[in-house]
């Protein structure tokens, strides 16, 4: 156990050239961590509120980081969180900023392991965790608010689900992906790259779905093992509440027509994992294209929990989802997300830890869904900001095997 005895904050670039917040916490001991916070394009309603960066900083050099300083054992993240939310004073950050907050949670998490002489992982989850890593989820094709003029669909995720260790898995992510742009190439089809590095062709969905599922077939016939794939819909971004149906580029669907649509694209491609599949306040739509898929596909809620433990427990509640997307700065603190984690699990949800549209080279995600067990990652495929997260888990699962 040790004190904090400095928090710095201060601005730099994500991967989209935006301004984000990154803090340095460092320890009476000599430990030091340092993190970064993600943003997010398409986001939910509900989530923590991020702050435009000077102010997220000034605010969070106002209010929490007398708190922390001199005053807060970084051993105890709980403790460091607690601290956080009691400075913030509100429910969702909207004082100090979710991206000062996480920012601030993540980097005294680091400089805890860093004290410790362990791995973040380790120090987040104890000892013995490890044994299995997640499986990357690798952004192929995306469209939506990641990429204008090309798919209605968000994101086209490549999912190794037979993957023998991560390495392999990210190795097939990145064959996908290069897999797609020859089959666009034979086609004649330009495309430039989305927020997440994700191809961004001027196609519609049902070209999309014909060129991954021959790209992620070419590819496990090469690596030998399954690759499936899975959506990300934000159909939050689609739905016209006014008149309460999915507007797609050249159709619109009703609430049951969404859900039939998503059925029959789960039966029809065999689809791994089919995220935000309607709007993030239909809990009943949610529980309704469950009980028709969820025996045989992930239904990952993120718009609908934006990582929030009341959230889920409503979802838990009606039966909607059996999967949460966890992003620690939708909710502001490395605790919460753990919390949402835990929830989800001993409900029989799965738990798929995820980057941001809006990225930086941190690397603490990769750590968490380790550190928790998660079966599942998003992380994107291509990019420094993506392939930071991939490397780092490769780098664990080698280190992990040595122990």
């Amino acid at each position: 156990m040790t004190l904090v005895s400095e928090v710095r904050l201060r601005q730099i670039l994500d991967s989209r050239g935006n301004r984000t917040v990154e803090a340095d916490v460092r320890t009476e001991s000599g430990g030091f961590g340092r993190a970064a916070a993600p943003s997010g394009a398409s986001t939910g309603e509900y989530e923590a509120i991020e702050l435009d960066p000077s102010e997220a900083i000034a605010s969070a050099r106002e209010h929490a980081v007398p708190r922390l300083e001199g005053k807060v054992f970084v051993g105890d993240q709980r403790d460091v969180d607690r601290t956080l939310r009691a400075a913030d004073g509100t429910d969702d950050f909207s004082e100090i900023g979710a991206n000062s907050a996480v920012a601030i949670s993540m980097a005294a998490a680091k400089a805890a392991a860093d004290v410790l002489g362990a791995p973040l992982y380790q120090h987040l989850g104890g000892a013995f965790r490890g044994e299995e890593s997640p499986t990357p989820l690798g952004n192929v094709v995306g469209g939506g608010e990641h990429a204008a003029d090309a798919t209605a669909i968000q994101e086209f995720l490549s999912v190794p689900v037979g993957a023998p260790n991560v390495q392999d898995a990210v190795f097939a992510n990145a064959a996908v992906h290069r897999e797609v742009h020859d089959l666009l190439a034979d086609r004649d089809i330009a495309a430039g790259k989305g927020d997440e590095g994700a191809w961004a062709p001027s196609i519609d969905d049902e070209e999309a779905f014909e060129i991954v599922q021959a790209a992620t077939d070419s590819v496990a016939d090469d690596f030998g093992f399954e690759i499936r794939f899975g959506l990300d819909v934000a159909a939050a971004e689609m739905y016209d509440e006014d008149d309460e149906e999915y507007v797609y580029r050249d159709t619109t669907r009703s609430t049951d027509e969404q859900i039939e649509y998503v059925a029959e694209l789960v039966d029809e491609y065999d689809l791994a994992y089919v995220e935000d599949p309607l709007d993030e306040d239909d809990y009943e739509g949610f529980a309704e294209l469950t009980e028709k898929v969820g025996d045989r596909t992930l239904v990952c809620g993120d718009d609908l929990f934006v990582t929030n433990v009341k959230r889920l427990e409503t979802g838990i509640e009606q039966g909607a989802a059996n999967s949460i997307l966890v992003k620690p700065n939708q909710i502001g603190t490395l605790s919460d997300a753990v919390d949402a984690v835990e929830l989800a699990v001993e409900n029989g949800y799965q738990p798929v830890i995820s980057h941001r549209s809006g990225e930086t080279e941190d690397t603490t995600i990769a750590h968490l869904a380790v550190a928790t067990g998660a079966p599942y990652i998003k992380t994107g495929a291509v990019g420094g900001e993506r392939t930071a997260k991939l490397n780092e888990l490769i780098r664990i699962e080698q280190n992990v095997s040595r122990l």
